[in-house]
Order: C-alpha cells, then sequence, then structure tokens
C-alpha cells in the first residue's frame, strides 16, 4: 500500500484518510510477518523530537507516522505538502471505527496505559459498545527500565494474550521510549503509540469537542482544562515551532 509522505520542519508524515488509516492496520495484521509501529505527529511530538534523542530514533523506527493537530496540516499546506482535513487523524475520531472492524474480523486488541483501573474502566465501555471484540488491558504505572521484573512480567502477559494490535497509552515521551526498546518482543502485528486516549473514554478527562479538533481549536479545551499541566506545551513550545518555522522560511 503506497502512502504518500511529506517532510517539514525536520519531520517526516504520511499523508492519509480514516479509511486508508483503517485499511493499512488491517493490511499489516494479514499480511505483515514483523511487527510495525504507528506514531503520531503533533507540535508537542515535534518540539519533542528535535530534543530527545530516543524520539528521533522512534520516528525512524515508526513504519506509518500519521497527522494528529490540525496545525501539522496548516504548516503543511504553507510549504507546498498536498494535506487536507481529511488527513487529521487522531484517535477520539477513529477508535469506535477501529473497534468495530477488530470486532468483525475477529482481531484481539491489548490497551496498555493509563493509571490503575482506568484500563479496565476503559475495557468496560468498550464492551458495552462492541460486545463480540476481544479486548486486555494493563495499566501503565510499573517499572518501565529493560529487564526489571515489572517490564518483564507485562512483556509476558502482552504475549499470552496474543494480540494483533497493542495501544500503548502513556503520553510523551513515555510511551514513546516504551514502544521503541519493546515493540519487537510483544508478538503483536501492530504496536500503536496513542497517548491518553483511555482517560478520555472512561471519563477521567473531559473530551474535547469534536468540532474544536477540526478547527484546531481542540489545544484550547484542554488548556483549559489542565492549565497546570499543559500550559508549557500550549504557550512555550509553540515559540520553539516558530522559530523552526522562521528558520525554514531563510533557508529556502
Amino acid at each position: 500500500m503506497k502512502i504518500p509522505s511529506y517532510e517539514l520542519l525536520g519531520i517526516k508524515v504520511h499523508a492519509l484518510n480514516e479509511t486508508e488509516l483503517m485499511a493499512y492496520v488491517q493490511d499489516c495484521i494479514r499480511t505483515s510477518s514483523e511487527t510495525r509501529v504507528i506514531g503520531n505527529h503533533n507540535l508537542h511530538s515535534v518540539y519533542l523530537m528535535h530534543h530527545t534523542a530516543d524520539m528521533r530514533r522512534y520516528y525512524e523506527r515508526a513504519d506509518l507516522i500519521h497527522i494528529d493537530g490540525m496545525p501539522i496540516i496548516w504548516l503543511g499546506r504553507l510549504f507546498g505538502c498536498r494535506l487536507n482535513r481529511s488527513h487529521r487523524l487522531t484517535s477520539m475520531d477513529w477508535l469506535p471505527r477501529l473497534f468495530r472492524e477488530c470486532e468483525e474480523q475477529g482481531r484481539k486488541i491489548f490497551l496498555l496505559g493509563s493509571r490503575p483501573g482506568v484500563a479496565e474502566k476503559a475495557i468496560e465501555r468498550f464492551h458495552a459498545r462492541f460486545p463480540g471484540l476481544s479486548l486486555a488491558g494493563h495499566h501503565g504505572y510499573f517499572d518501565k527500565t529493560p529487564g526489571s521484573a515489572d517490564n518483564e512480567n507485562v512483556i509476558d502477559l502482552i504475549r499470552s494474550w496474543e494480540p494483533d494490535l497493542v495501544l500503548v497509552g502513556m503520553g510523551m515521551p513515555i510511551q514513546e521510549n516504551w514502544i521503541l526498546q519493546n515493540a519487537h518482543r510483544l508478538g503483536a502485528k501492530v504496536v500503536w503509540s496513542l497517548g491518553a486516549f483511555m482517560d478520555y473514554y472512561a471519563d477521567v478527562k473531559p473530551l474535547p469537542p469534536r468540532w474544536m479538533g477540526r478547527l484546531g481549536l481542540e489545544w484550547l479545551y484542554r488548556l483549559v482544562s489542565e492549565p497546570r499541566r499543559l500550559w508549557k506545551r500550549y504557550v512555550l513550545e509553540p515559540w520553539y515551532i516558530l522559530f523552526l518555522l522562521m528558520k525554514t522560511v531563510i533557508k529556502r
């Protein structure tokens, strides 16, 4: 499956819509002999990638990098990339479709992340909506040090479940570091970094209205909801993105 890709601000992204993303995942499950890693980019990940070596290695490892944030679409179009709103793919919009297709095709999914109890609550809600879906999970509050007893137990648990997909929601850059170190040991066809998706579906965090996401205003809702945790991400980090933008414009 040939998917267009673009490079901007020192990152690489793939341009695909929701239907193409779902087709890619199912194709990986059916045909891949190796574990595929799916990542995503938003302004926060762009900032982290330019400041963290492990994040750069993660995106070099990733087989597919979809766009999770309208600002990336806008920046891409500024540089002549053929991107549009359909290429913005955030899990809050497409996750129900993924679960429905996995339920219909008998796929197995493992959820890893969030605080103890959150994954269980999210699984309970997903099962209520998709009763035939094979779903298991574990919280993300364990010792992730390579070789630690906690880490080995989690890997053994995932392998024993024999999932087709592992969805990891620990927040950036923790989830990317863990995937980079352990994806090849999980026995899954697809390993995917998804951030706080379980927190939203378990009602631990307020879900931003979907229309705000389509307008590129989801960040504002999150900042107002969690100012103490997110102020740096949404107030300070964009200045670095502006620096990258100006640097690229000057080079051109």
